[in-house]
């Protein structure tokens, strides 16, 4: 149990249920009344965000959660097979629960975070940017560059990213996992 005042951002807590991270807060002190903590909780399992105040010196569930390296080996199904890169187990997780899934490509290295106490895989995440080759994408027009026009290309992983037109086949781009958003070319 920790008091509503030791919320930061990254905090887990279970509430009503359910496992929340804390992806901002805020120590409210009001000229009249007592002081609260305004948060912004991010539900593990569907990822909707809620506002929840919290009066100072109330007790919250908090749940302990580890963070450690993965390694993306090769997909089964619906699920990702990953390897622990320090007991070189072999686990099972389900596509949905990894953000960034479409830009994954064998052997990149992911965090996944579990509940400490359960062993149970809440999600994994891919690192933010992440640099994939073009495969396909159609060429450029000559001369076509007076407005900031984009082109779908397809990636290595077989998703799509719009890219700027002078970008060609072949090239490597660095890619926003969040988003699927073009970032730059990479040298």
């Amino acid at each position: 149990m920790i008091n509503a005042q030791d919320i930061k951002n990254g905090t887990c807590i279970r509430m009503d249920g359910d496992l929340y991270f804390c992806i901002e807060f805020l120590h409210v002190k009001p000229g009249k009344g007592n002081t609260f903590m305004r948060t912004k909780l991010k539900n593990v399992v569907d990822g909707r965000v809620l506002e929840r105040r919290f009066n100072i010196g109330e007790k919250l569930e908090d749940v302990r959660v580890e963070r450690r390296p993965y390694q993306y080996l090769y997909m089964d199904g619906e699920d990702a097979i990953f390897m622990n890169q320090e007991t070189y187990e072999q686990i099972p997780i389900a596509k949905d629960l990894i953000t960034g899934v479409d830009y994954m490509k064998e052997s990149d290295v992911v965090e996944v975070v579990s509940d400490a106490s359960t062993e149970t895989i809440l999600f994994a995440e891919m690192p933010v940017k992440t640099h994939l080759k073009i495969t396909y994408t159609e060429p450029g027009v000559k001369g076509d560059t007076a407005t900031n026009s984009l082109k779908p290309a397809t990636v290595e992983t077989g998703a799509t990213v719009r890219v700027p037109l002078f970008v060609g086949e072949g090239e490597t781009i660095e890619v926003d996992t969040r988003d699927g958003s073009y970032q730059g070319r990479v040298r």
